[in-house]
């Protein structure tokens, strides 16, 4: 489990994260940071940084490889908001989800009242497209508390915003279901 702490290098944050290594390995991970004097945690750290540019998340057909590093700077991955974060691994990366992050992105992808759209059909219901320029971020941070809730079983789906899903037939085409 990580837990924040502030680090003491100018107020930026940092995350404790326990790990398990073998004897010999962590005996030469001291090594590599004593040589680059370093403390280990701060080796660890530039380690893994420098292998997220390693780690493939996506080949195409032309063998184009994707990196963690790379999508991170295409997608923008990173947010300081857990609701922009998953929001933006879901549409880029569902593969990588957790069971809870399916979850609560499945919720999310079914609630019309997230999502700019309009009524069409006959009768007129609310589509939208499920798109990253399509969600209303508002909204969504507002009621992620509750999408994560639902996820954990401690809230019921009838507490997840409801939204006019059919229209009243005199009216006019909307962008925001309300």
């Amino acid at each position: 489990m990580a837990k924040r702490e502030r680090d003491k290098t100018g107020g930026r944050r940092s995350e404790i994260v326990t790990v398990r290594f073998d004897p010999k390995l962590k005996y030469l991970a001291e090594l590599a940071a004593r040589k680059q004097r370093r403390p280990l945690s701060s080796f660890i750290e530039w380690a893994v940084e420098r292998n997220l540019e390693q780690v493939v998340l996506q080949e195409d057909f032309a063998g184009d490889k994707t990196t963690v590093f790379d999508a991170q700077r295409i997608y923008q991955l990173w947010d300081l908001d857990d609701s922009d974060r998953v929001i933006r691994l879901a549409l880029h990366f569902p593969d990588l989800l957790t069971h809870d992050e399916q979850l609560i992105w499945k919720h999310v992808r079914e609630c019309g009242y997230l999502w700019t759209g309009k009524y069409s059909g006959d009768p007129p219901e609310w589509k939208w497209v499920v798109k990253l320029d399509a969600i209303i971020w508002d909204r969504l941070r507002e009621y992620w508390p509750i999408f994560k809730a639902v996820a954990e079983g401690t809230k019921s789906v009838s507490d997840l915003p409801s939204w006019r899903k059919m229209d009243a037939p005199s009216s006019i085409d909307d962008d925001i279901p309300f």
